[in-house]
């Protein structure tokens, strides 16, 4: 049995109709002629939650928890989600900056193999999530995606650090702000074909007519059901992905 075959073979228990675990030959083709390939960074690009980690290190973990499961099942506008979870973590500049000291990022396996496949091809990588750009900005630094390259949610704290909100500008701070900000890239850019890559719903509505030509669900983390029916490639491991650019 190949390599790719036995990885996503264990994929999940017993694979629902409908979730295509082997891509076809159009979706082969995008992810092979991607210009930007843009990931989800929780439990996608990284291994864990960082919302959910920085509540656990504050003490609200549980609570938060709930909301994250939530907003990336689909069932409440991720702005409602994001409000309600930061007013509970009420997070102080100096709680990030310890919480930072204290957890190194948690870069999935295969990611940085995938990411150097796709640079060494001239694909632009892009992170695009609903967490932080203070826990992302470095973890770009780190795998040498350059820090324009990522669109995330803007902490805001006042002079003496207590927390102050966040920036309802950024286009993640949104429901369907995926979606927009992929079309936005492809607008300023010039792209043709943009893959997005993620393990959430949110991940998925970036798939649209003026946004990424195909969905790659990721479930190494956690397998979502409705994502993983609804992407065009579903896969529990990046290896698959990396012996397509092969």
């Amino acid at each position: 049995m190949s390599r790719t075959r036995a990885v996503t073979a264990r994929a999940g228990d017993a694979p629902a109709p409908g979730v295509r675990r082997e891509p076809d030959a159009e979706t082969l083709a995008a992810w092979r002629a991607a210009d930007a390939v843009c990931f989800d960074v929780d439990s996608t690009f990284c291994s864990d939650e960082s919302i959910d980690e920085v509540a656990a290190f504050l003490g609200v973990g549980e609570q938060v928890a709930a909301l994250t499961a939530s907003a990336m099942g689909g069932t409440v506008k991720f702005q409602d989600a994001l409000r309600d979870r930061l007013a509970l973590m009420n997070c102080s500049r100096q709680d990030m900056d310890r919480f930072l000291a204290a957890h190194p990022p948690r870069i999935s396996p295969g990611i940085p193999a995938l990411v150097s496949a796709l640079q060494s091809r001239g694909t632009s990588v892009y992170l695009v999530s609903g967490g932080f750009r203070v826990i992302i900005d470095p973890i770009a630094d780190l795998m040498g995606i350059p820090r324009e390259n990522v669109f995330a949610n803007t902490l805001l704290w006042d002079d003496a650090g207590a927390y102050a909100g966040f920036d309802a500008g950024e286009f993640t701070s949104q429901s369907g702000g995926k979606a927009r900000a992929v079309a936005h890239l492809r607008r300023e850019k010039g792209y043709r074909t943009v893959v997005a890559v993620g393990d959430g719903a949110t991940d998925l509505e970036a798939r649209t007519p003026e946004g990424a030509r195909i969905f790659i669900g990721y479930g190494g983390v956690v397998e979502r059901p409705a994502v993983a029916q609804g992407a065009d490639w579903f896969v529990s491991s990046f290896d698959p992905l990396i012996e397509a650019l092969e």
